[in-house]
């Protein structure tokens, strides 16, 4: 079987909702990150096989096959194909996997990975909920409904279910998240995203700037700030502190075969070493990490002791630390340097965003593996092993 190569990864700098993105089209987005890695790599972009774009709020201006429109408004050639896919929160790391698995095959050499997410412009749940208002229906077919009756799947009750069963407190929660925004804010202040983070050109009320700092972080944030922010029920433990923060953002990762390296002169950053998807309960839904971890360190023949970094989606504080709990691994190689609690989920967008992260911290701690995972809708679970070259 052929290898994967990662030659480079980027992202654009979060932007809260409504925040400083606000003013940017989710297809400028997603052509704003193509442009950087056609800018960064010195090779013949009309060779690109093909473009994989996740998405998870394909309504409105997110439709009509975003990716590809995200090319056609690029400077890539209008040449190359597009596909936007939707695994939920896991879309854009599933993107990456589809462009490894198309390498692997030998059926292409250069695929561009990607993810795009407005959450201003394209509200979360919009897609769902606008076409039930329209009286077109609902997503959980009458088959569906006999199967889990009266259940609404939630990722809100999911996160709280985790909490229960796990035996973490509201406190515990909170530290976590603290400790989020103190890493995001040490990796910022150190120039840790300098590489991995696109400019992005913005309108302001003082003209034209560029966006280059996660929006969302809080540099002044402290566990009392955090503490006191209001329970998104009553009687629970998650707040708005404790879970990722609404985001818009888009992201790429360029993948290559070993032929496309040599004919084009390029130099990979990290080989794909696993790619493995899962899928577990749908109710408890977002804790499907933990066993899909354990099933592709097995399968990759590792132990979680050689993973030098990973990166676990910081869906709600819960998740993470269930991880950590269950795989026995050290919580100083986790999300080293924040992660979406403070530096934003922009849903379709964040899978690649978090493999650019990863690639990152391995560089700069001289580390050989890393490991991403992701919980996501429906109780699935991707995970990506890498190692870095």
């Amino acid at each position: 079987m052929a290898t994967a190569y990662i030659v480079d990864a980027v992202r654009t700098a979060g932007g809260r909702r409504g925040g400083r993105l606000a003013g940017v089209h989710p297809v400028d987005l997603g052509a704003a990150v193509f442009d950087a890695i056609a800018e960064r790599n010195d090779f013949d972009t009309s060779k690109i096989d093909d473009v994989v774009t996740g998405c998870v709020s394909q309504g409105g201006q997110q439709t009509m096959d975003l990716g590809r429109n995200a090319v056609l408004a690029s400077r890539l050639p209008d040449s190359i194909p597009a596909v936007t896919i939707d695994r939920q929160c896991g879309s854009s790391q599933q993107a990456v996997q589809f462009a490894a698995q198309g390498v692997m095959s030998g059926t292409q050499d250069i695929v561009l990975a990607s993810g795009i997410e407005s959450m201003t412009r394209v509200p979360m749940g919009s897609v769902a909920t606008l076409f039930m208002k329209e009286g077109l229906g609902n997503y959980k077919s009458p088959r569906l409904e006999e199967k889990y009756p009266g259940i609404m799947f939630s990722q809100f009750m999911g996160a709280e279910m985790i909490v229960k069963k796990h035996g973490f407190t509201k406190d515990d929660l909170d530290a976590f998240a603290l400790e989020s925004h103190r890493r995001a804010k040490a990796a910022t202040e150190a120039g840790s995203f300098d590489r991995e983070i696109v400019p992005v050109e913005i309108e302001t009320a003082d003209g034209k700037e560029w966006h280059k700092v996660d929006e969302g972080i809080r540099f002044d944030a402290t566990l009392e700030s955090i503490a006191g922010v209001k329970l998104l029920q009553e009687g629970g433990t998650i707040t708005a502190a404790t879970s990722s923060q609404i985001c818009d953002g888009a992201s790429a990762v360029l993948v290559c075969s070993e032929q496309a390296l040599k004919d084009h002169g390029l130099t990979p950053r990290a080989r794909i070493h696993h790619v493995s998807v899962t899928a577990g309960d749908p109710v408890i839904m977002l804790e499907e990490p933990l066993f899909a971890t354990e099933r592709a360190l097995k399968k990759a023949g590792l132990k979680i002791e050689d993973i030098d970094a990973y990166e676990v989606n910081e869906a709600f504080a819960p998740v993470p630390l269930a991880w950590l709990k269950y795989l026995g691994a050290d919580p100083a190689r986790l999300n080293v340097h924040g992660g979406a609690i403070a530096l934003g989920h922009p849903l379709g967008a964040s899978g690649a965003k978090l493999m650019a992260t990863l690639i990152n911290a391995l560089e700069a701690r001289g580390g050989k593996y890393g490991l991403q995972t992701m919980c996501e809708g429906g109780g699935q679970a991707n995970v990506t092993i890498i190692e870095r070259l």
